[in-house]
C-alpha cells in the first residue's frame, strides 16, 4: 500500500512539474519577438511621423480602437469605390479612407510596443485578420467601381492573399516578419492607390485596346501591374526561401530495412 501510495505521489509531482514547464514553454513563446523587416522607401518619413504620434497620444486611445479606425478606413475605400458609380467625386473617399487605414495600421501595434503592453498571439491574430478582411473590402470594392475589371481586382487579391501567406508562414518557420520587398511595402501601395484616384479624378479612365488582351482601362493596366508584380515577388521569394531551408535541413538518405523478409522468415522457417 506504501509503495502505491509513493508511486501515485511521484507520478503526480512529476506531473505537476511537467504541467510548470509547459506553462513557462508558454509564456516564452507568447513573448517571443520576430525580426520586423521594413525597408521601404517613406520608412524613415513614416517611422517619423508614428514616433511623433506616439509620444503625443492620449492614454484613452488604444491599440485595438487604432486598429477598428484603420477598419473603418478600409470601409470607406470600399464606399468609396462603390459610390463611384454614382460619381467620380467619391474617389476622394476613397483616398481618405487610404490614409485613414495607413494611420491605425502603421500606429495599433506600435502604440503596444510603445506602452511595453504588448499581447504577441492576440496582437498578432487581430491585426492580421483585420488586415485580411480590409484587403479584401479593398479588392472587391475596385471590381465593383466603374474602373476596373471584377477578375482582374480579384486576381490583385489572390497576389495579395498568396504574399501575405508566405510572410506569415515565414514568420513561424524563420521567426522574420517582413513588411517590405525591395522599396514597396504597404505605405507605398497606399500611395500608388491615393495617386491613382486622383489621376482617374483629373484626367479620367481612358480605354485602351491592346493586341491579344483587348479593351483595358488605365486602372485596369495599373492593377494588372501591380498583379504581375506581387506573383512575381511571392514565386521569387518562395524558390528563395526553400534554396535557404534546404541548405539548413538537407535530405538525409534513408534506407530501408529488411522487415519483410524478417517477418516472412519467422511465419515459414525453413524446412
Amino acid at each position: 500500500m506504501e509503495y502505491v501510495l509513493s508511486d501515485l505521489a511521484g507520478r503526480s509531482n512529476e506531473n505537476f512539474v511537467n504541467n510548470e514547464r509547459q506553462i513557462l514553454m508558454d509564456k516564452k513563446q507568447s513573448t517571443a519577438k520576430h525580426e520586423r523587416i521594413n525597408h521601404s522607401l517613406l520608412g524613415p518619413w513614416e517611422r517619423a511621423a508614428v514616433n511623433w504620434f506616439l509620444a503625443r497620444v492620449p492614454d484613452w486611445v488604444t491599440p485595438d480602437l487604432l486598429t477598428f479606425i484603420g477598419f473603418v478606413g478600409a470601409i470607406c475605400i470600399f464606399a468609396g469605390y462603390l459610390l463611384t458609380n454614382y460619381s467620380p467625386h467619391f474617389l476622394w473617399l476613397a483616398s481618405f479612407g487610404a490614409i485613414l487605414n495607413w494611420f491605425g495600421d502603421s500606429t495599433d501595434g506600435n502604440l503596444a510596443r510603445y506602452r511595453h503592453t504588448e499581447r504577441p498571439k492576440y496582437g498578432f491574430f487581430l491585426d492580421h485578420s483585420v488586415d485580411t478582411v480590409s484587403m479584401v473590402m479593398v479588392f472587391v470594392g475596385l471590381g465593383l467601381s466603374p474602373y476596373v475589371k471584377l477578375n482582374l481586382a480579384l486576381l490583385g487579391l489572390i497576389g495579395y492573399l498568396l504574399m501575405s501567406i508566405f510572410v506569415y508562414v515565414d514568420t513561424v518557420v524563420n521567426g522574420v516578419f517582413q513588411i517590405s520587398f525591395g522599396k514597396l511595402g504597404p505605405t507605398e501601395a497606399r500611395v500608388i492607390l491615393i495617386l491613382a484616384n486622383l489621376i482617374l479624378f483629373v484626367v479620367g479612365n481612358p480605354t485602351y485596346n491592346l493586341p491579344f488582351i483587348g479593351a483595358m482601362t488605365l486602372y485596369d493596366l495599373i492593377v494588372a501591374g501591380v498583379t504581375i508584380l506581387l506573383f512575381t515577388i511571392y514565386l521569387v521569394m518562395i524558390s528563395k526561401r526553400l534554396n535557404q531551408l534546404a541548405k539548413l535541413e538537407p535530405l538525409r538518405p534513408y534506407h530501408r530495412k529488411n522487415k519483410i523478409r524478417t517477418e516472412n522468415s519467422a511465419e515459414h522457417p525453413a524446412k
